[in-house]
């Protein structure tokens, strides 16, 4: 049989195959390791896996990688970022330095709303070229696949105006994007003392005007469209995020949710009991909340560079949520605020050291577990017959590396959807 590409001579050939269904407990820590692995791949599809000398014996080719003995593994999945928007928070940093903290500076008029009155003013094409040059940040660090939130809008306009842009990106990168609509980040300055008036807003118009954009946008049939709410004190209650997240799943949304970041609201069981896809942060969680995690079908994604960037040693407890059998996902929330970094290997390295993380949970949690994130676990996220084949091979001969070192650990090679784009 004759296909497009094999990559062969991979030392540790690392699949993060999963069978049809995300990882939990003792499975995060098997990542499919086959030494001297190859792939076999035609039409951006994975045709075949296995060991160099079989894939070689078998397959005809046009293109051949020949990957030098070193790591390869799948293109990381980013479940959670807010990379559209204009402006900078740099003076917040130096705020957040001096002992600021982030719900004090929210509620004098900073944090989001301060990004949200510069995405208000920006274009389309301003924003469509500042977010590119993100997502370019991020593939270079590896992620091939990325979920992008709404959110520095607040208005009807902007917020439409910033799905625009996810579209335009979606098109013109070569990083495969998930839209979710994020209306409900924070209370506009117009609603400031009527934050349920706002939610009205976003049940009433909102979210109607952001579903019919979806029907006829180029995701509509490819991917899901997720709704998300910021359950937090300063932002939503958990009444306010059941009334979103309710009417939003009857439109045909799928439902993520922000949660328990700094303070626990009760949201995260209201999430999980709608069935929501995500629920994300989680560093305040309660023990029973996560009893219900564990026997949901509900992802936790937890975003170790927020807590590395403000400085805390406080961090979710991801090896307490594995341990209890819940789903764990590995995002950076890459924003301009509480989280302004693109690289996954990061996140890896950080979630090792202060949550506990092996290598192995790792790399699972960035890869097949974020695609369960997104709803995309059939899709991408593992080296498997049929799914996508973006992969990425390291100058690193243990897998191991890729969390151990930080700082310029980017991959050597990647491939998106069988297409060779960098070496």
């Amino acid at each position: 049989m004759k296909v497009d590409l094999v990559i062969h001579n991979i030392g540790q050939l690392i699949t993060c195959r999963c069978d049809g269904k995300p990882k939990r407990g003792s499975a995060m820590r098997d990542i499919g390791l086959i030494e001297n692995g190859a792939i076999a791949i035609s039409e951006g599809k994975i045709v075949a896996v296995g060991k160099s000398d079989e894939i070689l014996s078998q397959y005809l080719f046009d293109t051949d990688i020949d990957a030098a003995g070193k790591v390869a593994c799948p293109g990381f999945v980013e479940p959670h970022t807010h990379i559209v928007f204009a402006g900078d928070r740099l003076n917040e940093f130096e705020l957040k330095i001096k002992g600021a903290d982030y719900l004090e500076i929210l509620e004098n008029g900073g944090g989001i709303i301060s990004t949200v009155r510069q995405t208000r003013e920006a274009s389309l094409q301003n924003l469509v070229e500042l977010s590119k040059a993100r997502l370019d940040k991020m593939l270079a660090c590896g992620t091939t696949t990325a979920e992008i939130k709404t959110g520095y809008g607040l208005d009807l306009e902007t917020e439409m105006k910033m799905l625009a842009v996810i579209e335009e990106l979606d098109k013109a990168h070569a990083i495969d994007i998930v839209p979710t609509f994020l209306a409900a980040h924070a209370v506009p300055p117009e609603f400031k003392e009527n934050s349920n008036g706002y939610v009205d807003l976003i049940c009433n118009t909102m979210l109607q005007r952001a579903w019919k954009w979806f029907v006829s946008s180029r995701f509509y049939g490819k991917t899901p469209f997720f709704a998300d709410v910021f359950c937090e004190k300063n932002a939503f209650s958990a009444e306010q995020l059941r009334k979103v997240l309710e009417t939003a799943r009857s439109l045909g949304f799928k439902l993520k949710a922000h949660v328990d970041e700094f303070t626990n609201l009760g949201g995260s069981r209201i999430a999980i009991g709608l069935g929501a896809t995500s629920i994300e942060h989680l560093d305040a969680i309660s023990d029973d909340e996560i009893s219900l995690l564990a026997k949901s079908s509900t992802v936790a994604v937890v975003t170790p560079t927020v807590n590395f960037n403000f400085g805390s040693d406080k961090f979710a407890d991801a090896r307490k949520l594995i341990d209890s059998g819940c789903i764990v996902a590995l995002s950076t929330d890459y924003n301009p605020g509480s989280a302004p970094c693109p690289s996954q290997p990061m996140a890896m390295a950080i979630a090792c050291r202060y949550q506990k993380l092996l290598p192995c949970e790792a790399i699972n949690a960035a890869t097949i577990n974020s695609a369960y994130a997104i709803g995309l676990g059939d899709k991408v996220g593992s080296i498997e017959v049929g799914k996508r084949a973006d992969i990425l091979i390291f100058d690193a001969t243990d897998y191991r590396q890729i969390a151990y070192e930080f700082g310029d650990n980017h991959p050597s090679d990647i491939i998106k959807n069988g297409i060779r784009i960098s070496r």
